[in-house]
This record gives structure tokens, C-alpha cells and sequence, in this order.
């Protein structure tokens, strides 16, 4: 099967079978999503869920979280995966949003990834979540589930993205992040994958490539 005609039919299945998805980590403005992202590098979101509703309590706008301490930061973090680096990128993010962007988040991609702990993937969730861009994020879920589905075989993150990009079209590419990251948490897990409840069994260049290692061992 041609890489196009996969990926026609994969889309297919995610618009008919996964209609409204969107991100699993919870934030009630902009700023509190950026955080949150940011807190999600390495890290479950269920984990930064866990926490994130006393720091947006207590940091409701940047100009809160940029006067902060590291100390006081590092504290309400401690247990999220690499509490140092972040704690120093949320209040350095914090103060750049201040006196640079005047407390709003930026919508360009570039400008989002001149703030402190924020790169191409999480500028490209910032974007799309709440702005509307089409772009899409490639976490390592995205990159695993593209080169098992045979979407991309490419060796980096950026070249996966370029080729997501050029198959989905621009309206879809903000829900195609969630559809691929979701599928990857869930069905098409990094160890011991659910290929038998996938309903996209029948267009995986994994399963095909298993089936016909299976078939051989039996001959």
C-alpha cells in the first residue's frame, strides 16, 4: 500500500471513529496551558494535572509566576520529572511573557520558542490548542505511531512533522496531534501494542510487517 493511500485511510478512520478529541491536560487561559505543556516534557499528564491547579491558583497571569522564587516554584513541582530545569523555565517564560509580549502568549511559532522550556513541539501545541494552527506537534507518541502506521520513516522529530504536515490537510493538522499522541497513549502503547482492538490494524505497516515475520517462523 502506497504511503498516500495509507495515510487516506488512517485519517479516514481517526474522522469517523475519533470525531472530537482534544489535549488531556487541564488549564483555564493561554498562560496556564503553556505552563502546563512545559510541565508535560517527560512527564504524564495525569501527573501534571495533579498539580497544576494550586500553581494556576496561586499564578494566575505571568507577572505573578515571574516574581516568584526558584525556591517557591521548585517546591509545587518536586515531583514532576526535571523539577530544576522547569522551575527555572516557568519563571524565566514568566518574565519574558512581562516585559517582552506585554502578558499575552504569543500565536507565531517563533515567537513562542524564544521563551525559556518552550520548543518546536511545545510551541506547536500552543499554537494549534489555542490558536488554531496548522502545525502538529511530534511528541514521541506522534513519532512512534507515524513510523509504525508507515506515515514517515523519517529519523527526527522535524522530519516526521514535515511529513504529517504535507498529508493532512492544514484545517485537520490541530486534531491530527491529538488523534496520533492519543492513539500511541492508549492503543498503540510503546510496549506490547494493542494491534488486535485497532481499528487501524488493516493500514499499519507494523502489523502487516508482524504478520508476515509470523507467517514465516510458521513455514
Amino acid at each position: 500500500m502506497r504511503k498516500t493511500e495509507r495515510a487516506s485511510k488512517i485519517f479516514a478512520w481517526f474522522r469517523e471513529n475519533r470525531p472530537a478529541v482534544g489535549s488531556e491536560l487541564n488549564f483555564d487561559s493561554p498562560f496556564h496551558l503553556l505552563i502546563a505543556v512545559i510541565l508535560s516534557a517527560q512527564c504524564t499528564d495525569k501527573r501534571v494535572n495533579m498539580h497544576t491547579p494550586e500553581i494556576f491558583a496561586r499564578y494566575a497571569e505571568p507577572r505573578h509566576l515571574a516574581e516568584a522564587s526558584f525556591e517557591e516554584v521548585f517546591g509545587m513541582i518536586r515531583s514532576i520529572s526535571y523539577p530544576n530545569s522547569k522551575a527555572r523555565h516557568l519563571i524565566g517564560m514568566a518574565r519574558m511573557l512581562t516585559d517582552e509580549f506585554g502578558g499575552v502568549v504569543p500565536s507565531e511559532i517563533d515567537e513562542l520558542m524564544k521563551l525559556p522550556g518552550v520548543g518546536r513541539k511545545t510551541a506547536n501545541v500552543v499554537a494549534s490548542i489555542i490558536y488554531d494552527k496548522p502545525v502538529i506537534a511530534v511528541d514521541t507518541h506522534v513519532f512512534r505511531v507515524s513510523h509504525r502506521l508507515g506515515l514517515s520513516d523519517r529519523s527526527t522529530p522535524e522530519g516526521v512533522e514535515e511529513d504529517l504536515t504535507a498529508m493532512v490537510e492544514p484545517n485537520e493538522r490541530p486534531i491530527a496531534h491529538h488523534w496520533l499522541i492519543l492513539h500511541g497513549r492508549y492503543t498503540c502503547t510503546a510496549r506490547n501494542p494493542r494491534c488486535s482492538d485497532c481499528g487501524l490494524a488493516p493500514y499499519c505497516k507494523y502489523r502487516h510487517s508482524a504478520i508476515i515475520k509470523n507467517n514465516s517462523r510458521n513455514k
